[in-house]
């Protein structure tokens, strides 16, 4: 569970977790400004508190090098914010487990869903729906989800791979150019319970500019 700034939110999702399923949790804090990294530390789970705010890629690479360096078979992504649906977790897992695919995603938009997504969010989210088919021929309708479970094979990738900045969409890329299995199920999302995005208008004008060439320039190199 990356988190930055999310005092307000992280507490709650673990005890949720812990509602629903008896897992190990590992918070790695990214360089949070706020009290999140001593609500964390005292709620009995694991803690990476990283330095300084170095972003959702470093973070991620962080747990993933953690996870895959202690042994674990497989590894679920999940926002810190309070707006994943916590009774998806056990679905999620079981597709990895039973060899279904090898990353299941939690998906907003494989049915109709009472989330609601604004409207330049959800046209960049579409957007790299459509460019990843093109390249690929294969739909991915919530790219930019959080909520994600993958077994160990990705998860070595991931620890090599995962890029600072903008990582979500250009390792989808790169899990399909390299034939890896990807699903998506459907789950509802709920309102951020608390603090507030990272990402404004400018910095997701960059990002769809940014992660474009970065997946046309995978493809063409068939990296």
């Amino acid at each position: 569970m990356p988190a930055f700034n999310e005092e307000d939110t992280v507490a709650q999702v673990i005890q949720e977790i812990r509602e629903h399923m008896d897992v190990d949790i590992l918070v790695v804090n990214d360089g949070s400004r706020d009290r999140t990294s001593e609500i964390v530390h005292t709620l009995g789970v694991m803690v990476i508190d990283l330095e300084n705010n170095q972003g959702i890629g470093v973070a991620m690479r962080t747990g993933y090098r953690f996870a895959y360096t202690h042994g674990y078979k497989y590894a679920v992504q999940i926002d810190a914010d309070g707006q994943h649906d916590l009774n998806r977790i056990d679905e999620l897992l079981r597709m990895v487990k039973n060899a279904y695919c090898d990353m299941a995603i939690g998906s907003r938009y494989i049915r109709k869903s009472h989330y609601k997504t604004p409207f330049f969010r959800r046209f960049g989210i579409q957007y790299f729906s459509v460019l990843l088919y093109l390249l690929y021929k294969t739909w991915i309708k919530d790219t930019t989800s959080g909520f994600r479970a993958i077994n160990r094979e990705v998860m070595q990738i991931f620890l090599e791979r995962y890029p600072n900045d903008y990582p979500e969409i250009p390792m989808l890329s790169y899990l399909l150019q390299h034939h890896y299995r990807v699903y998506e199920i459907p789950v509802e999302m709920k309102k951020r319970q608390g603090g507030k995005s990272s990402i404004n208008f400018w910095d997701a004008f960059i990002y769809m500019i940014k992660t474009t060439i970065v997946c046309l320039k995978q493809f063409f190199a068939r990296e």
